[in-house]
């Protein structure tokens, strides 16, 4: 798989990305719904938790809340710009991605979300020890152009120095358990709970958190973003999401584990698979709770996808981030 190849590959998808405002499919004008769209991760635990309490629900009164659950964030970040969705929780990458491609029309970041949470594992046998390590060997991600992929190809790029990126291998998350079983991947670049799940189902060895690539030893994971069109019309709608996006953040702040059975049951409500406690405990460890949108790790995402051939240029981040729908939530009683 050539550079070369990506580029096209990636330049596809960004197409459908390039959707101005006035060619996109229109959303619920009248508001009946608010759609959420979000993943079965732990770094998605507000929406995950938003959605299985009734608290969004309740918090919208009459207007019905409807929600999808995707495995990354390109496939998001269609559904949003397909009117298919109102409000996602999504990784920076794509934001870039959206950002970019829509000329700065088309998606704003109303918060942050999640911080870390992100570890690389390897498999049992793979003979990887370390990150260095990771050079030419089969390292699995989440989907070409989602935030994990960027990272991982940054990562061997930028650092290992390698030229043909063709090793890192886009799969759902949910396959990479049977292919770390047939030795078809060696190492996987990943989200929690996905990475703890392929420590304790498959015998693979944590190597590093990504978050102690970063200076700071934190970056953002997850923002929540929408529409300009959905929050412009609807700003009321959006605040209300917002309120219970912050209660939920402040509880994960205070004690994360005792919220760790209601996680265990929308998880499993959401995949169908039960995860105990030396699955969640360990992962939620590894994941931070926040607001504030990290326009840093935007910034450093939008430099990377550059260097990576995703884009011509870092782009500009200017109106990409909306802090006033988070502030009047957070002022509401």
């Amino acid at each position: 798989m050539t550079l070369d190849w990506l580029r096209t590959s990636f330049g596809l998808f960004c197409l459908s990305l390039a959707i101005l405002p006035g060619c996109r499919r229109s959303s619920s004008g009248s508001a009946d719904a608010v759609r959420i769209g979000y993943f079965a991760n732990l770094t998605h635990a507000q929406a995950v938790l938003g959605v299985a309490s009734g608290d969004f629900a309740r918090a919208l009164g009459p207007t019905k809340l409807e929600t999808k659950i995707f495995n990354a964030g390109p496939s998001l970040i269609e559904a949003l710009f397909a009117g298919e969705i109102d409000i996602g929780y999504v990784g920076p990458g794509p934001v870039i991605a959206a950002h970019e491609k829509s000329g700065g029309k088309g998606i704003r970041v109303i918060a942050g979300a999640a911080s870390n949470g992100v570890v690389i594992v390897a498999r049992a046998g793979s003979g990887i020890e370390k990150l260095a390590d990771l050079s030419g060997k089969r390292v699995g991600t989440p989907q070409l152009g989602n935030t994990q992929d960027v990272s991982a190809r940054h990562y061997l790029s930028a650092v290992l120095k390698q030229s043909d990126l063709s090793n890192v291998v886009p799969i759902d998350n949910a396959e990479q358990a049977a292919m770390f079983s047939r030795g078809q991947l060696d190492a996987a670049w990943v989200p929690e709970p996905w990475g703890q799940r392929l420590i304790a189902e498959t015998g693979a060895k944590l190597i590093a958190e990504e978050k102690d690539l970063w200076p700071s030893k934190e970056f953002t994971l997850t923002e929540v973003v929408t529409t300009p069109e959905f929050l412009a019309k609807h700003p009321d709608l959006v605040e209300k999401v917002l309120g219970v996006h912050r209660a939920w953040t402040q509880r994960l702040q205070g004690d994360p584990a005792k919220y760790t059975p209601k996680l265990a049951d929308a998880l499993q409500a959401l995949t169908g698979k039960k995860l105990g406690t030396d699955v969640l405990a360990p992962a939620l460890s590894r994941v931070g709770f926040v607001t504030d949108p990290g326009i840093e790790t935007l910034r450093a995402f939008a430099r990377w996808k550059a260097e990576l051939g995703f884009g011509s240029s870092p782009v500009e981040l200017k109106d990409l981030v909306d802090s006033a729908p988070l502030e009047h939530a957070s002022a509401a009683p």
